[in-house]
């Protein structure tokens, strides 16, 4: 458990109000003891002890516990009601007590309460992991890596998660995960991709919840599981904060603040930050082609890239406490950015392994986006004993303006201009949110029900214009100039129970979902059939899907003894394709490699299953499980040939997501966090597991069986002058699909941290990547079983970002190790991201 969570739910206002304590009275005596965990004996560390005069005439007075649990507090003579409390666990009170002289009240043992039932805290320094019914919670607060580093950063250090070399992320090697920004679905995540994520400060970040087998009060969409991010933000009286700098290289220039202003009747947070990115990357492709009547067998492509990220992102909000049960929070999420790409593309032709020609392709990619974000959260607690009700309204809005010219030559034989294009890329995406949750607690067990309405229409406005080699003027191309707009709305209704019956515990839940999803395809050019024959695709692109489902949640838990415990989890989900997926037209980052949304794609559906178990000794803490998950109409990436050629004869290959049969994936993962001394501690994980497909498309047979791993070891030690010193290492094992074989990557990261002023001031250098070793390699063949005499071979690899160096500065004020908080459990309109899943 974390200082920051202990402060958000439990310390009540009063307990740190000292003015009593400064008159220097005579009459002051010391009142000490030791609170611990009843069940484990282990100690508390910031358990409160407050002291209220029965009089009124007194300020109340307190303290809190240190690592070993202790507290020694120095009390005015009088008459008191004394509460020890602590996060999770029942008080215990001792009533009319009278303080005449010093008293030592022995050691006061806590037990669990029933409303976090569910709940097993792991505690280590390094990392802390709250293991539930239904997720994992992982705090990265003090993860040295981070410091300087980008949200994707982050993500890339919990376990269960990995961040491949273009920012994609995966959950259990599943990149089917939902995103959710404390609990919702937010403008941060820009349109569905995750580049913005490589953008954001990793020190925005709280912690991360890892929901692998997530309860009916979520969404039910990603088969993988949920990703929810909790955002930074803090609880301390007064105006209090933080400032970094960071300077990297390549370059790497950012500062950020984090300012909290909090009193008793009011919360007001800010968090903005301004930064300046290069991102310097590089790829090669040997494209082989096989069969008759071909001008070209043989392209070596090279591309150099050349990144610019600049912008700025601030959140803006306020919690206003209505009374002491309820309270209402507004917050504005504003990004600005201005990105640059340039890609240099140096391709050599033969045939026959005689040089054709060469040719220079440089692409120059502008964007401008804004995103804007309003949210409002009205949270109503009934009484103190977890029964509420929550609502959240949230509106969301995107845009992104990319202007992109390509410049093709000729360099070999001739040097001649080969072709030019222009590119007028508009989206702009309009979201709305409505939810209700209502929890009501009953004993030992808990009921709660809800509501979720999420709509939304994503337009993209897209032109191409290509030179005319003959008039030198710039042409429209009628058949690619298009503008496609994409519905996807959801109405769910949900309902769930829990109970704790002896060592028993369980969370049964069903959500009932609507969706629809609508794609239109508008051009000024009405050629339906030419387009559709240019796009090379028979299906409808223009469509109005719905789709009606139900998605039950089962999740269990029963302790086999205080420190080890069994669990099993079941959840149907859904996987629906987001708006670049489905857009039918071609990206033109490569005459000869393409990326072609599919208009027909459905939503896949999976049934998966969890079993954990964890067991704790002295200095060590296992994590572990094993899961399966069966999938229909999986979603899958191929590689074919469109049968176009380029107009010197080049075949075009293009990446196109399709719906196979099914997709069967079995794995393990085990999780281990080693403290053996104060100064040395170790954090590692492991997960292996095997994935087959089943599923045909245009007559290729494109199952396939893939077994893969990946492993994450880290380890923090500190060195003398209280330097810490942290090593993480990444390795990704060779994988495979129906189509393609990519080799294992390993990383390395390494960071160093020094306070300059204690709790005040401290300076990090963190190297990213360390050996340069992050980069995919990958063969495609398409070769298909029952016609071996035309396919093509791809060989490529692809280094997303080089080696990074950073030097970060950190400054804090009135932030204090034993933080003074104001009101109890009603944090920062907490709303969909806390209460209200069985936490208590």
């Amino acid at each position: 458990m974390t200082i920051k969570q202990y402060l958000r739910n439990f310390i009540p206002l009063k307990l740190f109000m000292f003015l009593s304590l400064v008159s220097f009275s005579q009459n002051d005596y010391t009142v000490s003891g030791k609170v611990v965990d009843k069940d484990a004996g282990i100690p508390l560390e910031y358990a409160t002890i407050t002291f209220n005069d029965v009089t009124g005439q007194l300020s109340p007075q307190g303290g809190v516990t240190d690592f070993d649990g202790n507290f020694s507090i120095e009390v005015k003579e009088g008459k008191y009601n004394i509460v020890v409390e602590y996060i999770s666990f029942e008080p215990k009170k001792y009533n009319n007590r009278t303080i005449g002289s010093n008293i030592n009240l022995g050691t006061v043992a806590l037990g669990l309460n029933a409303d976090s039932l569910d709940e097993v805290v792991i505690r280590s320094e390094t990392t802390q992991v709250d293991v539930r019914l239904d997720k994992k919670i992982y705090n990265i607060g003090k993860d040295l890596t981070t410091q300087g580093a980008t949200i994707s950063d982050a993500l890339s250090n919990v376990p269960s998660v990995t961040v491949d070399v273009e920012g994609a992320i995966s959950l259990r090697g599943n990149e089917n995960v939902r995103i959710l920004i404390n609990g919702k679905p937010s403008a941060m995540a820009g349109f569905g991709d995750t580049d913005v994520f490589q953008q954001l400060p990793a020190d925005a970040i709280e912690r991360v919840e890892v929901i692998t087998s997530p309860s009916a009060r979520y969404d039910a969409e990603g088969t993988a599981g949920i990703l929810n991010i909790i955002l930074r933000k803090e609880k301390t009286l007064g105006l209090n904060g933080s400032v970094s700098a960071n300077l990297g290289y390549p370059t790497n220039s950012s500062i950020s603040a984090n300012l909290n202003l909090r009193t008793d009747k009011f919360n007001i947070f800010n968090t903005t930050g301004v930064y300046y990115r290069k991102s310097p990357g590089n790829a090669s492709f040997d494209n082989r082609y096989y069969g008759d009547d071909i001008s070209v067998d043989q392209s070596l492509e090279d591309r150099e890239y050349d990144r610019r990220r600049q912008g700025i992102n601030t959140n803006l909000g306020m919690q206003y406490f209505l009374n002491d049960n309820s309270s209402i929070t507004g917050s504005v999420f504003m990004r600005f950015g201005d990105d640059k790409d340039i890609s240099e593309n140096n391709t050599s032709r033969f045939l026959n392994n005689n040089l054709i020609n060469k040719t220079t392709r440089t692409e120059i990619e502008k964007e401008e986006d804004e995103s804007y974000q309003y949210a409002l959260n009205y949270e109503n607690k009934f009484n103190d004993e977890g029964h509420k009700l929550t609502a959240d309204f949230q509106y969301s809005y995107d845009n992104e303006d990319k202007p992109t010219s390509i410049v093709e030559n000729f360099t070999f034989p001739t040097e001649t201009l080969q072709g030019e294009d222009r590119i007028f890329e508009s989206k702009k995406k309009n979201e709305f949110l409505i939810q209700a949750d209502y929890v009501l607690p009953m004993g030992d067990a808990q009921f709660e029900a809800g509501y979720r309405g999420n709509f939304e229409e994503e337009v993209t406005d897209y032109t191409l214009e290509s030179l005319d080699l003959g008039t030198n003027q710039f042409v429209i191309d009628s058949l690619l100039t298009n503008k496609f707009t994409y519905n996807e709305n959801v109405n769910a209704v949900y309902t769930q129970y829990g109970n704790k019956i002896g060592k028993f515990s369980f969370l049964l839940g069903l959500r009932l979902e609507q969706t629809q999803l609508k794609g239109k395809i508008s051009s000024e050019f009405d050629n339906q059939e030419a387009l559709e024959q240019e796009l090379g695709t028979d299906v409808d692109i223009n469509f109005d899907k719905n789709y009606l489902g139900l998605f039950p949640t089962v999740n269990l838990i029963y302790e086999l003894g205080e420190e080890e415990n069994i669990s099993l989890g079941y959840n149907r989900r859904i996987n629906r394709p987001r708006g670049w997926y489905i857009n039918p037209f071609p990206s033109r980052s490569s005459r000869t490699n393409i990326f072609q949304g599919n208009p027909d794609l459905d939503p896949a559906y999976s049934d998966a299953f969890d079993i954990g178990y964890l067991k704790q000794w002295d200095k060590l803490t296992l994590t572990s499980s094993l899961y399966y998950q069966h999938e229909t109409e999986s979603f899958e990436r191929i590689q074919e040939d469109t049968g176009n050629t380029t107009i010197d004869g080049e075949s075009i290959i293009r990446s196109i997501p399709i719906n196979l049969a099914t997709n069967d994936r079995f794995g393990g993962e085990f999780g281990i966090i080693y403290n053996p001394e104060k100064w040395l501690r170790f954090n590692g994980s492991f997960n292996i597991f095997n994935s087959q497909t089943e599923g045909n498309f245009n007559g290729v047979d494109y199952g396939t069986n893939n077994t893969s791993w990946f492993a994450r070891f880290s380890s923090k030690i500190t060195l003398p002058s209280e330097i810490q010193w942290q090593t993480t290492g990444f390795y990704r094992g060779p994988n495979k699909n129906a189509t393609t074989e990519s080799d294992g990557i390993f990383s390395m990261n390494l960071a160093f941290s020094k306070d300059l002023i204690k709790d005040v001031a401290t300076i990090s250098l963190n190297v990213s990547d360390l050996l340069n070793s992050r980069k995919r390699r990958s063969f495609t063949d398409n070769r298909d079983g029952a016609n071996d005499l035309n396919y093509f071979t791809s060989d490529s690899e692809f280094q997303w970002r080089e080696r990074q160096i950073t030097l970060g500065l950190i400054y804090r004020f009135n932030q204090p190790r034993n933080a003074k908080s104001g009101r109890r459990g009603n944090e920062g309109g907490a709303g969909m991201d806390e209460g209200g899943d069985f936490e208590g």
